[in-house]
């Protein structure tokens, strides 16, 4: 018996803003700086969807510390201009929030400090205040169930209960593993072949995120 949803957690960049896009350029920017070359597609696959201790650990490994602890501070600044520069809610979000009728939060692999920013700056902070969950307040990041897992105990709602919308191959793969329904929006820079997988309905607008929602996020096919 399916449990019908009693609440809807977003994944923050790609999902609600479209910062994705720009979080890949800095990398591919950053990486060619420090002699590292690589391409988009490898910084989505290598990237894309983790957490900051995640994504520092796969720079040390090949750069080694000293260069991942300067990545790390350069990126901040390279992120935090462009965000200011013009960031904007991912096409379709606000309309599709303000169609949602459950109760929602925000479970991202990024900082709370992060979030003020790049949620602040579009006009979502609000929406979401109170019920906003980082990776940095659980042990393991994406794709480790552990924050969706928190952000469900701490809302009071069944894992079986929840819906996770996510636009990354590590948060669907966490969702899975915190047995949740998923919807995996290949709007964004991933690939919907990368977000496919049991419990996840694949979509490319958000315009259709409520209907989904209110069909409740049942596998298609």
């Amino acid at each position: 018996m399916i449990k019908p949803i009693e609440l809807v957690i977003f994944d923050c960049d790609g999902v609600l803003v479209d910062s994705e896009v720009i979080a890949v350029r800095v990398v591919v920017r950053l990486a060619a700086e420090m002699g590292w070359p690589l391409t988009e597609a490898e910084v989505i696959e290598k990237f894309v969807g983790r957490s900051e201790a995640a994504c520092h650990a796969v720079v040390a490994e090949r750069l080694g510390e000293e260069a991942a602890t300067l990545y790390d501070k350069r990126f901040r600044e390279l992120h935090a201009e462009a965000v200011d520069a013009g960031l904007t809610p991912v096409a379709g979000l606000p309309e599709a929030l303000d169609a949602i009728t459950l109760p929602t939060c925000v479970a991202s692999s990024g900082t709370h400090e992060k979030m003020r920013h790049t949620l602040g700056r579009t006009g979502l902070y609000d929406r979401f205040a109170g019920r906003i969950f980082s990776a940095t307040e659980v042990g393991r990041g994406k794709p480790a169930p552990d924050l969706f897992l928190h952000a469900a105990r701490t809302m009071g709602v069944d894992p079986a209960a929840c819906v996770v919308v996510e636009d990354s191959n590590p948060g669907v793969r966490a969702a899975r593993a915190a047995g949740m329904r998923s919807l995996g929006y290949a709007g964004g820079v991933t690939a919907a072949e990368r977000l496919a997988g049991p419990g996840t309905v694949v979509f490319e607008d958000m315009r259709e995120l409520p209907g989904l929602i209110a069909a409740g996020a049942v596998r298609r096919g």
